[in-house]
């Protein structure tokens, strides 16, 4: 019996509940505390409700394919690929074309309505999709994205897509999936077999608008958060007198073929503001090391640096004996860390309070102020473009990846730096924009996790929808 018979009569032909559907998961390590979730979380089917294969409530088509050649009179048309189809929205920054016979454009054309899913990808993506509204006409999509064609009268697509994107469908898919590493994908007969839940038509409208309401609230903030970082990259040029190196500025749109973390061009500094000196990092700043010996029974707390300034975080609470690498070097905070591996991707930060006292390798580098240079304005001053740069131009390496920072080539770098009291009050200013952005941030991702909630809810029955009288229907 394959694996899609499997899912397919656990969830949909035996009882109306989904605690079976771990039986048909590829043993791993993992999969007793899988099925231990699936089974307290079983959904059991609201009065009125009905679950059907999805081939019986939409049309599954799949796309055009790519590098087909002697095609006959063809046609060069818009197309959506993989990296267009994003968790909830369609991604139209960048859209290419692709040459398809003319008689074929109405087979692989995109409707307004359809529902856009990818056949593979991560695990947590896996399932993900997001409704056509239509924005291009024609558009075609490639064979690795699914058109899910719903058949109006049955389901809404709305509603259709929000249960394949939700813990629900991602539960089928994970299990019919074929897996790698880090990877899992579907086929479209996998697809055709999931089993949709089916509330009366008028319910699935009403849960429709309820997530939609919740998505124009996403929406808003996503613009506001977009706008406050917009608003950060011109406030780092006009505080620091340099552009900023985050990618969404105005950064060259040509990288070189390097990531977008990364800033390979040759750093020149403009004159410095008046009051400001110029001078070499190394004037004020040095590298300390505080050799940690380590015990085979103490604990000691290892930190990492994240990339693109992301900060210095817990990576792991290690016994001595645990530690592979036994030279290590303590750090406090306030301390300017810097990652030698990953500082062309930006990997530096100061290391917090609750951080004081970890242990680094010596593939950290470790920097300390004589007073002259405030650490926390050093912190604001790589977020410009130029000191990315010159951390490029100081690490050397035959791949990015394998690249290692030599502190003292950075050091020699010169820098336009202000008087110590100016530099404060830049950090001062910085703070609050900061803050700011953090704030809206947090919201954001509070946003959407109470929508996921109640999504989660609604579309299983566990919270019913309110609907007007005479309202309901039946699918």
């Amino acid at each position: 019996m394959t694996r899609v018979t499997r899912c397919q009569k656990h969830l949909f032909y035996s009882q109306p509940a989904i605690p079976h559907v771990a039986s048909c998961l590829p043993l791993t390590s993992h999969q007793p505390s899988i099925r231990r979730k699936v089974t307290r979380k079983a959904v059991m089917l609201p009065e009125g409700w009905s679950r059907r294969p999805l081939h019986e409530v939409a049309d599954v088509r799949t796309g055009v394919a790519k590098g087909k050649t002697g095609l006959t009179d063809p046609v060069e048309l818009p197309y959506l690929r993989v990296a267009n189809v994003q968790d909830g929205f369609i991604d139209l920054s960048e859209v290419k074309t692709i040459a398809v016979e003319r008689h074929q454009i109405d087979r692989y054309s995109l409707q307004a309505g359809d529902i856009l899913m990818t056949e593979g990808g991560d695990f947590d993506k896996l399932g993900r999709g997001a409704v056509w509204s239509g924005t291009i006409d024609p558009c075609l999509h490639q064979n690795h994205v699914f058109a899910v064609r719903a058949k109006r009268e049955l389901v809404n697509p709305l509603f259709l897509s929000a249960l394949s994107g939700s813990e629900y469908g991602r539960t089928y898919f994970l299990g019919c999936a074929k897996r790698s590493t880090n990877l899992a994908s579907i086929n479209s007969s996998q697809l055709k077999a999931f089993p949709v839940l089916l509330p009366p038509v008028a319910e699935q409208n009403q849960i429709a608008h309820i997530l939609s309401t919740w998505d124009q609230a996403i929406a808003t903030t996503e613009h506001l958060l977009a706008n406050g970082r917009m608003q950060w990259n011109a406030l780092i040029g006009i505080t620091l007198h340099l552009p900023s190196a985050n990618p969404d500025s105005s950064a060259p749109a040509e990288n070189n073929n390097f990531p977008a973390s990364v800033q390979p061009g040759i750093p020149t500094l403009p004159p410095a503001p008046p009051e400001w000196r110029r001078i070499q990092l190394g004037d004020h700043l040095k590298e300390v090391r505080r050799q940690a010996v380590l015990t085979k029974n103490e604990t000691y707390t290892l930190v990492t640096v994240k990339r693109s300034r992301g900060g210095v975080a817990l990576r792991e609470v290690l016994q001595g004996k645990e530690v592979k690498t036994p030279t290590q070097f303590y750090v406090h905070t306030d301390d300017f860390l810097i990652s030698k591996r990953q500082i062309v991707h930006g990997a530096c930060g100061i290391v917090p309070p609750a951080l004081d006292g970890a242990v680094v390798s010596n593939e950290y580098a470790v920097l300390n102020t004589d007073g002259e240079i405030d650490l926390q304005f050093l912190r604001y001053l790589s977020e410009t473009r130029y000191f990315q740069q010159t951390c490029f131009h100081s690490s050397i390496g035959v791949h990015v990846e394998k690249m290692i920072f030599k502190v003292d080539h950075w050091l020699n770098w010169p820098f336009n730096i202000p008087p110590l009291a100016r530099q404060q009050h830049i950090v001062e200013i910085l703070d609050i924009a900061s803050r700011e952005i953090a704030a809206i941030s947090k919201q954001l991702k509070a946003l959407k996790r109470e929508k996921s909630a109640l999504m989660s809810q609604l579309i299983t029955g566990k919270r019913r929808v309110r609907l007007p009288a005479g309202g309901a229907s039946t699918a």
